[in-house]
């Protein structure tokens, strides 16, 4: 018992600790601190070179997001809004429009019940099933039209109907053709000290056969920092990655920023960071090679999602028989150095 209380207090006390440690600093547990060496210096240049020869704002939705003073009408961006909505949400949109339409032409039927031919007296609920052959133009041939006033509604519904159907495959055809980048980020960044060398790690993965070609990610330090005229403003730096572009993402890429005198993260602590409401923020483009098409994908990370002086366990492995097995059950696997 006193062995797993000892065992919890490190772990707090470290995690305290890694809170106010430099994030291009050796942790203090690590071989140089025990033995006295003294902290390591080095040039960009150096630290990227040296790195590439060792290592072959949280995501807010829409609906989180109040905004006062703008008014966003569904009437006036349609289109944007049909493709954009949750599929639920278009599903259940579509079917009570498609109720209230028919409900509108059959109330207008409803008006002059004997200008629509068929047996027997004609109910609201059997004019709204006559609206519905009409707007689909199927015809079943039970009920008809008959005089002005209902060839003329008859009239204005087809041609309703025939916009509408349009309309409709369109955008259904739009929310299946839209390109989409099945790209998955590793839930924590970490920040190695392989050899010396601070670097903050993302790992991304392309979950498709097809390879995704020509890969372009950028990486940005988002902050909430006081302007020199005092205001409150989120600034965004960008963080260099060693190689930020990619020609052909099949299996899973780590991204690497060196963090290096000239790095915004350079003598920060997570403290610091946590105070600023720093998020780093990933965004990555590239051409799906079986559609021809841009994807995009993005994410974001706090700093209590980083984790120091770890790595990401390999996932690529060479199999008996000649083939490449990737392990993606352990794609968000780190350890510890």
């Amino acid at each position: 018992m006193k062995s797993l209380w000892q065992r919890l207090k490190e772990k707090r006390e470290a995690k305290q600790r890694d809170r106010y440690t430099k994030l291009d600093e050796l942790p203090p547990t690590g071989a140089g601190a025990r033995n006295g060496e003294k902290k390591i210096h080095f040039t960009t240049n150096e630290a990227v070179r040296r790195f590439r020869a060792h290592a072959l704002v949280e995501e807010k939705s829409h609906r989180d997001v109040v905004r006062v003073g703008l008014r966003d009408s569904v009437w006036t961006d349609l289109y944007h809004h049909a493709l954009t909505a949750s599929w639920p949400a278009f599903a259940y949109t579509a079917v009570i429009s498609y109720f209230l339409i028919n409900l509108f032409f059959a109330v207008l039927y409803w008006f002059a019940p004997d200008q629509v031919t068929g047996d027997g007296q004609h109910t609201l609920l059997s004019l709204f099933f006559f609206s519905v052959q009409t707007l689909s133009t199927v015809g079943y041939g039970g009920m008809a039209p008959v005089g002005l006033y209902a060839n003329t509604v008859v009239s204005f519904e087809v041609l309703v109907g025939m916009m509408i159907n349009a309309l409709a495959t369109g955008v259904v055809f739009a929310r299946f053709a839209r390109p989409r980048a099945r790209i998955m980020f590793s839930n924590t960044a970490v920040i190695s000290n392989e050899n010396g060398v601070p670097a903050l790690c993302i790992r991304i993965a392309n979950l498709r056969i097809s390879v995704i070609l020509s890969v372009d990610v950028e990486v940005a330090l988002s902050r909430l920092v006081v302007s020199e005229n005092g205001h409150l403003v989120r600034r965004f730096d960008q963080l260099l990655l060693v190689q930020s572009h990619v020609p052909v993402l099949r299996f899973a890429f780590v991204m690497a920023h060196v963090i290096g005198p000239d790095s915004p993260l350079h003598g920060k602590t997570v403290a610091e960071l946590e105070h600023e409401e720093a998020e780093i923020m990933v965004t990555v483009t590239g051409t799906d090679e079986a559609l021809g098409q841009t994807v995009f994908a993005r994410t974001a990370y706090r700093f209590d999602r980083v984790r120091h002086n770890h790595r990401f366990v390999d996932i690529v492995a060479s199999r008996p028989d000649g083939r490449i097995a990737v392990d993606y059950t352990r794609f968000h696997d780190i350890e510890e150095h």
